[in-house]
């Protein structure tokens, strides 16, 4: 079992993804994401398979939750700095999003 010290560990924070594309070199389908996280963190780069239930388009906007201080992770060529939350449903990954706007660099607690 994990503890409450394991979770509070993770430095979870909301930030809104700018930028999109495709990532045909990624094994699994998947988008290269910029998100920025406000003043605290920039912005910063993760690959996501989200291609079953979200275009690259509209996921620009989008606020989401990531875990911001895992390593970095080199995926084909691609240097994945957060880990965006999301669900897996029979259809694809669901994202994990605040459900009102909040900052950007906004701490999950």
């Amino acid at each position: 079992m994990a503890s409450i010290d394991d979770f509070q560990a993770l430095d979870i924070r909301a930030g809104t993804i700018t930028a999109s594309k495709d990532f045909p070199e990624a094994v699994k389908p998947a988008y290269q994401l910029w998100i920025d996280f406000g003043e605290a963190l920039g912005q910063k780069k993760s690959s996501a398979q989200l291609t079953d239930l979200y275009t690259k388009e509209e996921l620009i906007g989008k606020q989401v939750l990531a875990v911001v201080n895992f390593p970095d992770r080199q995926i084909a060529g691609f240097r994945s700095e957060v880990l965006v939350l999301g669900l897996y449903s029979e259809n694809g990954v669901v994202l994990i999003q605040p459900d009102k706007q909040i900052y950007n660099g906004s701490k999950l607690g």
